[in-house]
C-alpha cells in the first residue's frame, strides 16, 4: 500500500475536481475566497514541478443566483425553471472565471476556460479538437479550467453530463491523465454514510469496484451539489477503464492535495485498470 501510494509522487498529469460545496461558504452561499486562493496556489505550485494540471470546476449557476439575490427557482414550469438556471449559469460562470484568473495571475500563471457537453465527446470532430485545445494549452503551460456548457446543456435534449464527477473523469480520459483528484466533503469512501453511522469506516485504497460497493456510495450530502459518492464512484469506474488513478479527498482543507501528491495516505485511492480498446463514446450513456 505505502508503495502504490509512493508512486502517486510521480504522477505528471493531473486532473483536479471541485464542487460547489467545497466552493461556498455554506452559511450564505457566497464564494470562500480563502479556500480558492488556496487551491489556486496549489495548483500553481504542481504546474511549478513540471506537471500538466487541469482543474475542472462547478458553481456557475450557485455563484449566477447570488449575483441576482435569487433564492429559489421553485413554482416554475420545467421550461421555466431551465431557462433560469441557464441563465443564472451564464451570469455565474463569468463571475467564476473572473475570480479564477485574477487568482492565477497573481501568481504568475494563465488559465484558460474550456466549456463542453455530452456533444463534445459524441462528435469524433468535437473530441478530436477539444484534444488538441487541451494539448496546445498544456504545451504551453496554461492551466485549463473546465466546466460544464451550462447555458447550452440540457437534460432534454440529452446534453448535459449527469454531474461535474462524470466530467472530470471524461476530461480526465481525454487528456490521458495519469491521475484524478476529486475534493470532496468528506475524507473518502466509507462502508456507510459517516455523517449517520459512527462506526463507518475509511476505505483507503479499491483494487477494483465491486457490486457491493456501489451499493456503500450514497446521493449528495449537501444541497449544492448534484453528485454524491455514488457519482463519485462512477467517475472511478470510468478514470480506472482509461488508465488513470482516482483519489477522493477532503477538500475542506486545499494542503490535503499537497499531501496526496508527496504520497501521504489520504482518501480513498481507486487503482487504474486500463480497459482494453478504451474509447470515450461507450460511457456517455452513464
Amino acid at each position: 500500500m505505502n508503495n502504490i501510494r509512493e508512486q502517486i509522487k510521480d504522477k505528471k498529469k493531473i486532473v483536479v475536481k471541485i464542487g460547489s460545496s467545497s466552493l461556498q461558504h455554506s452559511e450564505t452561499g457566497d464564494l470562500d475566497y480563502i479556500r480558492l486562493e488556496k487551491l489556486v496556489r496549489e495548483l500553481c505550485d504542481i504546474s511549478n514541478q513540471g506537471k500538466e494540471v487541469v482543474l475542472v470546476t462547478s458553481g456557475a449557476i450557485a455563484v449566477g443566483k447570488k449575483a441576482v439575490n435569487l433564492k429559489t427557482i421553485e413554482g416554475q414550469t420545467q421550461a421555466e425553471a431551465m431557462a433560469v438556471k441557464q441563465a443564472c449559469s451564464a451570469i455565474g460562470q463569468a463571475r467564476l472565471m473572473m475570480a479564477y484568473q485574477k487568482l492565477f495571475s497573481e501568481y504568475n500563471h494563465v488559465a484558460a476556460q474550456i466549456l463542453m457537453t455530452k456533444i463534445t465527446i459524441a462528435n469524433d470532430i468535437s473530441r478530436h479538437n477539444a484534444q488538441n485545445t487541451f494539448r496546445e494549452l498544456l504545451n504551453l503551460g496554461v492551466i485549463p479550467i473546465v466546466n460544464e456548457n451550462d447555458t447550452v446543456a440540457t437534460d432534454e435534449i440529452d446534453l448535459s453530463f449527469s454531474d461535474n464527477d462524470f466530467l472530470s473523469a471524461i476530461v480526465a480520459a481525454i487528456i490521458g491523465a495519469d491521475l484524478l483528484v476529486l475534493l470532496s466533503d468528506i475524507d473518502g469512501l466509507y462502508t456507510d454514510d459517516p455523517n449517520k453511522n459512527k462506526d463507518a469506516k475509511l476505505i483507503p485504497y479499491v483494487e477494483r469496484i465491486t457490486d457491493e460497493m456501489l451499493g456503500m456510495a450514497k446521493g449528495p450530502s449537501t444541497d449544492m451539489g448534484t453528485g454524491g459518492m455514488s457519482s463519485k464512484v462512477g467517475a472511478a469506474g470510468i478514470a480506472n477503464d482509461a488508465g488513470a488513478d482516482m483519489v477522493i479527498i477532503n477538500g475542506d482543507d486545499m494542503e490535503h492535495i499537497n499531501q496526496l501528491l508527496a504520497g501521504e495516505e489520504i482518501g480513498t485511492l481507486f487503482k487504474a485498470h486500463k480497459t482494453t480498446h478504451f474509447h470515450l463514446k461507450n460511457y456517455l450513456d452513464r
